[in-house]
């Protein structure tokens, strides 16, 4: 059974920083891309940023590009979102999501496993 499990969400002010981790089980996780998305209240789900297999190809919306960095650890099945200079406007549930392009990811949300979500709240 595959699971993503987020962590390290809470409630910031603004310009504050946060690292996200998602722990994934149950799949072989180097074969997967990885991608984190948000949904904020009463907003469609959008994508953040996506890495590809081994991390060579990372992918991020305009929205967070210089602020948000995606990494992965292969040997620990891990995918971390590091936020920096966060803003009220990033508040949201973030999720991972596990599929098999990063590229696609940005797309396309419709992904092969996702995890149940870990809340951010920026406070102005």
């Amino acid at each position: 059974q595959v699971q993503l499990v987020e962590s390290g969400g809470g409630l910031v002010q603004a310009g504050a920083s946060l690292r996200l981790s998602c722990a994934a089980s149950g799949l072989t996780f180097s074969s997967f891309a990885m991608g984190w998305f948000r949904q904020a209240p009463g907003k469609e789900r959008e994508f953040v940023g996506s890495a590809s297999q081994s991390s060579s190809s990372t992918y991020y919306a305009d929205s967070v590009k210089g602020r948000f960095t995606i990494s992965r650890d292969n040997a620990k099945n891990t995918v971390y979102l590091q936020m920096n200079s966060l803003k009220p406007e990033d508040t949201a549930i973030y999720y991972c999501a596990a599929d098999w392009s990063a590229l696609e990811m940005r797309n396309n949300y419709a992904n092969k496993y996702r995890g149940k979500g870990t809340l951010v709240t920026v406070s102005a």
